[in-house]
């Protein structure tokens, strides 16, 4: 009976490692970004002055540089980064099976996103607004757009805005990104973008067109987390307030959208709460 004894409690003592690690008690797997040594952050890559891929594959921008700042608070420098392409259809799926650490990419904090995705901040609150070709002179006010071609990019609410909250009798029209919303406003393919201003902005700059400078909702930026991950969103509002307080956002915010005439604001955001 002894031996039998002794024999089970070593079978226990050289299984229990694995048992632990595979129930996800173990060392080795580093499931908040507070904890991590090194973070893939997902951004925009066609979102002139917010996220922006040049040719030799590295990232520039607003998004970019406030993901830097970040995860430099969290203690991951700038060479343990790595920056991945994550449009917006693919946001929650991309956290949720781990593909990115975090999503900085004009995110904006919905009811319904809260369901899925765990929230810090918002780094930024832009505002909705419109941008039109520079003929269209009838489009003063997001009401002016009815019965026009209007941009719906698939994963972001921004059409939802002017359709379903506004209740403007829009047309709809799917495209993949907001870089090609612009060349099919150009091509003449759309009527208008209406969208986040910091986004028109970015954009505006060297195209034909005008913003109609009409704003009408309240655009919270957040930092997408994997749902639950509460401590990591903590520590992520800590590292925001502290952009704010040493000037580094006003800095940033200078330097992309310092020539675009957008009031914009310098301090900090009331946030959400982590959920």
């Amino acid at each position: 009976m002894r031996a039998i004894r002794a024999t089970a409690a070593a079978l226990t003592a050289a299984l229990l490692p694995a048992l632990l690690s595979g129930c996800g008690l173990g060392a080795t797997e580093k499931k908040s970004v507070a904890d991590k040594d090194s973070l893939v952050i997902g951004v925009k890559e066609d979102q002139p002055a917010l996220g922006v891929k040049r040719p030799d594959g590295t990232y520039e921008g607003f998004d970019v540089d406030v993901a830097t700042y970040v995860a430099g608070k969290l203690g991951v420098p700038k060479g343990n980064l790595t920056f991945k392409t994550t449009n917006s259809s693919v946001r929650e799926e991309a956290l949720a099976k781990g593909t990115v650490d975090m999503i900085v990419a004009t995110y904006s904090i919905t009811a319904k996103r809260k369901m899925k995705v765990t929230f810090a901040g918002p780094y930024y609150v832009a505002h909705q607004d419109t941008f039109v070709r520079a003929d269209a002179t009838a489009v003063k006010d997001v009401r002016d757009l009815k019965g026009k071609r209007i941009c719906e990019v698939t994963g972001s609410n921004s059409w939802r805005r002017v359709i379903e909250e506004r209740k403007v009798d829009a047309k709809p029209v799917t495209v993949n990104t907001y870089g090609a919303c612009m060349d099919a406003l150009a091509a003449g393919r759309l009527d208008a973008v209406s969208t986040d201003d910091l986004i028109l902005a970015g954009f505006a700059t060297g195209r034909p067109g005008r913003m109609i400078n009409a704003p009408f909702t309240d655009e919270k930026y957040g930092v997408g987390l994997k749902k639950g991950d509460l401590r990591g969103c903590e520590e992520v509002n800590r590292a925001i307030t502290d952009m704010y307080q040493d000037g580094t956002a006003q800095r940033l915010l200078a330097k992309w959208f310092g020539k675009s005439g957008l009031k914009l604001t310098t301090s900090v955001p009331q946030f959400e709460g982590c959920t």
